[in-house]
This record gives C-alpha cells, structure tokens and sequence, in this order.
C-alpha cells in the first residue's frame, strides 16, 4: 500500500486543482525555504575569514585558530539559541495571529541583519546580527511549514507540496556556495568595505537579493483558509505549550524535539565544522601562514618585533631541548620546523620592509593563495550542497511511497551511521594515503544526502500529528527547542574537545583534530537518533481541531 491511495479514501480533502495563484505560492514557498537555507550556511563559509579579520588574529596561529573556534562556537550556538527562543514564540504567535503576517514581518527581519552583518566592525556586533538572522529564519520555517500544510489539505498532495518546495532548501546552499566563488573571482574590483576588499563581507550583503520578491509579494498572497475560516468564526482555539506535554501529544513533543537535535547535531557538530577541515589537506597552502605574517611585518614595524621575540624564544627553546633530549626527538624536531618558519618570515619582513616592490609582491602571494584557500572550501561546500539537495528530492519521493515514517527515517539515518563518521576520521582528517581531499569531496556529497534529507522529513511528519490551532505551535517546540535550542550545541562541543583531542595527541594538525571531534560527535548523534526513531509514533488519521 502506497500514500497514493488516500485521497479515495472517505473524510479525505479532495486535492486542489492548482491555479496560477497556486503555482506563484509554491515558487515563493520554494524561494522562501532556499534563502533560509542561504542564510544559515553563509556562515560556515565566512566564519574563518570573517572572524579572523573582526578579531585582527592569524587564522593559521595556534591563538589565532582557538580565537576562531571559540568566536564560531559563540556566534553559530550563541544565534541558534536566540533564533531558538525566539521562534518558539514566534511558532506561538504564528498560531494566534496568523502565519501570512509572521513570514512576513520574518522576512524584513532577516534580510535586514543579513544587511548590517555584512557592515560589521566587530566580532560584537557581527554576533548580534547574526543573531537577528537566526530568529528571522526560524520564525520563517515554522510559519511557512503550517501555511502550506494548511493552503493543500489533501494529504497525499501535501506530502508532495511540503517535500518538494523543501527540497528547494539546498539550492540556497548552492546558491550560497556559487556567490562565494565568484565573489572571490571579482573581489579586486569591487569597492572596499571599511577600507578594505573583504569577500565575506559581500556573501553576506548578497542575502539581501533573494529577499526583495518575498518582501514585495509575500504579502499579498492568501491566508491559511483553515486558520481564517476558524477565526471568522470564532473557534480558533487558543495555542498552549502545556497541551503539548498531556497525555495525548508528549511522546510525540518529546521524541520530535531530540531527533531534531540529532539532526541538527549532525549539521551543526561535524557540516558546518568542514570548512576549518580543508586548509589541511591543500599542500600547496602550507607556506600561506608565513608568508602572511611576513606582510604583517613588512608593514607594521610592532609585528616585525613580535616576530623577532618570538625567533629568539624558540631558538632558546630548540637549544634547551636538544640538550635534553637530542635532535632526533620529536619534540626538537617539531620545535625546529615552528623556527625555520619563524626565520623565513623574519627574514621576509625586513626585506620587505625596505623594499616596497617587495613588499607588493608579499600581498598578491597571500592574496592568491588565500583565494586559493577559499574556492577550495568552495568546492568541497558545493559537493555537500548537490548531496543534499539530492537527498530532500529522494524524500520527497520516497514519502509518497513509504508508509511507515519511522522506516522512511531509517533509509536515512542507518546508511549515514555506517558511513559518515568514517569519513571525518579519515578523508577529512587527512588520514588516507593520498587523494584525502578528491575523497572527502565525493564523502562530503553522502553527508549532505543522508543528513540534509532528514530536515525535509520533519515538515512533512509535524503536520500530521498536530491540529491547526497548535500545529505551530508544535512544529516550533520540536524545531526550535530540539533543534536550534540544543542541536546546534554540538558545535560548540566539537570546538572544545578538538583541543582536549590536540593535547591527547599533540603531532597531530589542527585541522584534522578538528576533524576527529567532529567524527566523536557525529557518531554520537546518528547513533543516538537511530535509536530513538523506534520509538517514533506512527501518525494516525488526520488530527481534528476539536
């Protein structure tokens, strides 16, 4: 038996014949759902370059590398949790004032934060923008998810309706990925923002297109009738958290919102980790970090004294451990490439402090290299970005054949505990032979599939367990509290035991002990949904709103 059979079944809505008026709200649906999709994923893409340059730290130091991991785990936990509770009231008032209204007033919000982060003058501020962009998107997805289901009452074309527009998700992910590398490719002649050519800067101004359609017709198109017709006459139930936790609905409230985590943990905890991953697998970057201190120093004559400090500190400490210890211990062999790399970019910064042509040829190297760097990042998020998009169509269609939700979520929970925490710990973590960065391309386009996908699932199951009057309600507990709330807290646990894993192991790179925290927790939250989803409930007939 097939979902397809139930329109012919009796008490079941028969589907709407769909008008031009139908078609514009699908599109916008669709375009809705990709830019809360590009909003979200900028920042993955922008967090190394954008901290490093708000923070004025050396993303390829030691310091500088933990001043970007723990700014990212502020700034990517810090928003979930504001767009979080914000939009679990929001899923409140997207119930008792109408879901039209909601989007609406969601959209102005995110794009004009999308706006002002793209404006930042410091790590401050970009945190508080960012922040307004989360509890625009999550306000966003909880209204629009209840404004379809109850615009298309029939269930099986529901189904189709809610997968298919949610697919269009990860285009914004493309989207997003696309504008980066050409920002990159077009930087130089674009006019700088605060006195300088920043392409993180632009990707994040760029959030602001997509928007303008939302902004000039979503407002004009209709209402849920469900929701109008109930308030013209007067039986609109008042939403209620507490009804969430009776009887009736708590196994449902309860294992919606940790499986959400899950699969925000998975995103959040190992997706959004993997741009910090990729410099260590490009060999040809290696002498990027010195050549960049080496123009710092050519410039700034306090960088070139910092660097001659540091010089002659770890000339001291090389001489004390090989007294100790010999110069064929690891320990003086590790000290000893830090101090070469210290002489190269010392000896570059004095010569390019009195030689200006120089110190020119100094910038277009760091220039290109790091261009180098981040279309790189590109590629590999683009991957990720066609798996997933992939993945949401497969659900979609899977969900008009499969009947059991629970075997549905399966199909995509068992196959990525099998297969992606292999691929953080090896491929990412720079742990093959060779080609780690040609695999972790391919492993990154299962990522995505297997994970990704599971967002879609949840718009099309909220739907059918909750009434009209608590349905955003319900769908905002789930998302926003399990998901936003404590699912994206796995980011900031991958940010605090790569470093437990640097002083456990303390050869290894800190790319790639970035890579084994987020293998540990990805394998941790897909085992942990895994088992939970037996214990998922089977949606019965359609809930009334008596």
């Amino acid at each position: 038996m097939s979902e397809s059979s139930l329109p012919s079944q009796p008490g079941v809505p028969p589907r709407i014949k769909l008008s031009g008026v139908h078609w514009l709200i699908l599109f916008i649906a669709a375009l809705g759902f990709a830019f809360d999709i590009y909003e979200l994923l900028v920042m993955p893409i922008v967090a190394r370059p954008a901290l490093a340059s708000l923070l004025g730290v050396d993303p390829d130091t030691a310091s500088g590398t933990q001043a970007i991991l723990d700014w990212t785990g502020y700034v990517m936990w810090g928003s979930a949790i504001c767009g979080g509770t914000f939009g679990l009231l929001g899923g409140y008032m997207t119930d008792w004032f109408g879901r039209r209204r909601v989007l609406t007033w969601s959209i102005l919000l995110y794009a004009g934060s999308a706006l002002g982060a793209g404006f930042a003058t410091s790590a401050e501020m970009f945190l508080i923008m960012r922040c307004m962009t989360f509890i625009g998107v999550c306000l966003e997805f909880v209204a629009a998810v209840a404004w379809l289901a109850e615009l298309f009452p029939n269930p099986h074309q529901r189904e189709a309706v809610l997968g298919y527009t949610q697919a269009f998700s990860s285009v914004g992910g493309l989207l997003v990925t696309a504008v980066y590398w050409l920002i990159n490719q077009f930087i130089d002649v674009l006019p700088p923002i605060h006195g300088a050519q920043e392409a993180w800067r632009y990707t994040l101004i760029s959030g602001v297109i997509p928007a303008l359609p939302l902004i000039v017709i979503r407002p004009f198109l209709p209402e849920s009738p469900a929701w109008e017709r109930k308030r013209a006459e007067g039986t609109l139930k008042r939403p209620s958290f507490g009804e969430l936790f009776q009887l009736r609905y708590a196994r449902t409230t309860l294992l919606t919102a940790a499986l959400f985590a899950c699969a925000y943990g998975a995103a959040f905890g190992a997706i959004q980790m993997t741009p910090q991953m990729v410099p260590g697998l490009i060999p040809e970057l290696a002498p990027l970090p010195g050549l960049r201190e080496a123009y710092e120093g050519g410039q700034n004559p306090a960088k070139r004294k910092e660097l001659e400090e540091r010089l002659k500190k770890q000339q001291q400490q090389y001489e004390k451990v090989v007294a100790d210890k010999g110069t064929a211990s690891d320990e003086a062999k590790g000290i000893k490439i830090q101090l070469e790399r210290t002489q190269k970019s010392y000896g570059l910064a004095l010569v390019a402090s009195r030689d200006e042509t120089k110190l020119n040829e100094l910038k277009g190297r760091v220039a290109s290299l790091q261009r180098e760097q981040e279309q790189t990042i590109s590629s590999v998020q683009f991957f990720q970005e066609i798996g997933g998009l992939i993945g949401r169509f497969a659900l979609a269609w899977l969900a008009l054949r499969i009947v059991s939700r629970r075997m549905l979520l399966w199909m995509f929970q068992i196959p990525g505990l099998l297969i992606i925490p292999l691929i953080y710990f090896f491929p990412a973590a720079g742990n093959l032979p060779s080609d780690n960065l040609e695999i972790l391309r391919y492993g990154m386009f299962l990522v995505g599939f297997f994970t990704v996908a599971q967002f879609s699932f949840w718009g099309n199951y909220l739907p059918r367990v909750y009434p009209t009057y608590l349905r955003g309600t319900g769908e905002s507990f789930a998302a926003n509290v399990g998901g936003r709330m404590f699912g994206t807290s796995a980011n900031f646990l991958t940010t605090r035991l790569a470093p437990v894993i640097m002083v456990m192991m303390p050869a290894l790179a800190r790319p790639a002990a970035i890579a084994y925290a987020a293998a540990v927790v990805v394998l941790f939250v897909y085992a942990l949904g895994t088992c939970l989803t037996y214990f998922l409930p089977e949606p019965g007939p359609e809930e009334s709103d008596a």
